[in-house]
């Protein structure tokens, strides 16, 4: 008989069907044994009486156990209807086969466990609902961003994760032998996405980065999924922020149709989205806003600390109700070598950060497009080095011809976590990696 999904068996009432899925539980009521099963549709209560043959060896079966039943979809009575999932139908087992046992848990997977145990039994854990929910969440998102920047012109491509040098020009690497030679892991497709806007106009990529920082905060891992677009002929870094702010939107609304019961599960909120434009304001207005509203004195300061940047996301929720804020200006030293200096704004860049609900979730401005003012500033961030011999591969796109243009990164897990109100972005990574832990934990 064929698989039926547990989200159809609404048009099978009152036949017999075959499903399959896991025990998410079981409640032995003496002479009825209740099943709850699930697929990856939803769940049933399926239950079996003790005058089946099969009664005794259905007691047996242990949670996540793996299960074929067949058996007939039937109303259940007025008074035993729950909410959720099925709550007004019940499934009766006619037969049933172990297709996999599973063995006694280490503990009940459905409790509440701390960030240790989390990972150290991920296989098991990522089964619990509020752990699944996550990464449901999370693949919509990313399907969200894709399907916006799709429908505005842009075409993926593939970043590769081995390089010879840094994007960054200074960022903390993973070295790492290719052969003969030393190579490192990327931090960025930065490079790369440059070099497709010169093919392609507008380009994205969705691809894991890494970074070698030291670092033991719930804002970082050591491996994470950036993701990343570039476009051409853009008049400023402004046309950047206008393509960011509605990809922003499309997934927020994307998330608000699409996942609902996600967010219900982990008692998280929709983001608030102002009626008009995200509001955006210069570094330096942003620290004279910090120091009248926070009494924070920062003016002069080269960057925003993490506390300025919860600060500012309170100010934006209360004043513009938006859970979004551009950060624009950054200083030239703070900037990567291929940030575009301010012509009307000497020493700073038309570059920004996009601030949501108290982090940092994406950099981005306009790029130089120039060949000679490019090297020149490879030379200036990096003393000493000969740009043509470290990054003549790269510079061969500007050498020959590059639209102005410019683009943004973001970090999914980070997105993810401030989305649902995680309070670890290490949550919002499937198997996280930090200094501590490769799966397993690194040191005990």
């Amino acid at each position: 008989m064929e698989r039926t999904l547990i989200a159809n068996l609404h048009s099978h009432a009152g036949s017999s069907v075959s499903v399959s899925g896991k025990v998410a539980s079981l409640r032995d009521h003496g002479k009825m044994l209740f099943i709850d099963l699930v697929d990856r549709s939803g769940s049933v209560q399926c239950f079996m009486s003790d005058s089946h043959t099969l009664f005794t060896e259905a007691k047996r079966v242990s949670p996540e156990s793996v299960l074929s039943l067949v058996g007939t979809v039937q109303e259940r009575p007025e008074k035993n209807r729950t909410e959720g999932d099925n709550g007004d139908i019940e499934f009766v087992i006619e037969t049933l086969t172990v297709l996999s046992h599973a063995d006694e848990l280490p503990f009940d997977i459905q409790s509440a466990v701390n960030v240790d145990t989390k990972f150290d039994y991920r296989p098991i854990t990522l089964r619990r609902d509020e752990d699944s929910a996550v990464f449901r969440t999370q693949a919509c998102i990313v399907r969200a961003f894709r399907e916006y920047l799709v429908t505005h012109d842009f075409i993926e491509f593939q970043a590769p994760c081995i390089v010879g040098g840094d994007a960054e020009g200074g960022a903390e690497v993973f070295s790492v032998n290719y052969f003969d030679k030393k190579v490192s892991l990327a931090t960025s497709p930065q490079l790369y996405k440059q070099i497709m806007t010169g093919v392609f106009e507008r380009v994205f990529c969705v691809g894991e980065v890494f970074r070698a920082e030291k670092h033991s905060t719930s804002r970082h891992t050591n491996e994470y999924t950036s993701l990343d677009f570039e476009m051409g002929y853009i008049s400023d870094h402004t046309d950047v922020m206008r393509m960011l702010e509605g990809c922003m939107r499309s997934v927020v609304e994307t998330l608000a149709q699409e996942v609902k019961r996600e967010f219900a599960v982990l008692d998280a909120e929709i983001p608030a989205l102002p009626a008009h434009d995200f509001p955006s304001i210069k570094l330096t207005e942003a620290q004279r806003i910090l120091e009248k509203e926070f009494d924070i004195a920062c003016e002069g300061e080269p960057d925003l600390t993490p506390e300025h940047e919860r600060l500012l996301c309170e100010y934006a929720l209360s004043q513009f109700n938006s859970d979004f804020i551009f950060i624009t200006h950054y200083p030239v030293e703070k900037r990567p070598m291929y940030a575009y200096e301010d012509e009307n704004d000497p020493g700073y860049t038309k570059s920004f950060d996009l601030l949501f609900c108290g982090v940092e979730i994406s950099s981005g401005g306009q790029r130089i497009h120039d060949y000679a003012t490019l090297v020149e500033k490879i030379r200036q961030k990096i003393p000493g080095t000969d740009p043509e011999k470290t990054f003549g591969f790269y510079l061969q796109a500007f050498k020959y011809g590059m639209p102005p243009h410019g683009g943004m990164a973001v970090g999914l897990e980070r997105l993810t976590a401030k989305m649902l109100g995680l309070a670890n972005a290490k949550e919002a990574a499937l198997f996280p990696r930090d200094r501590g832990r490769i799966d397993t934990r690194l040191y005990e």
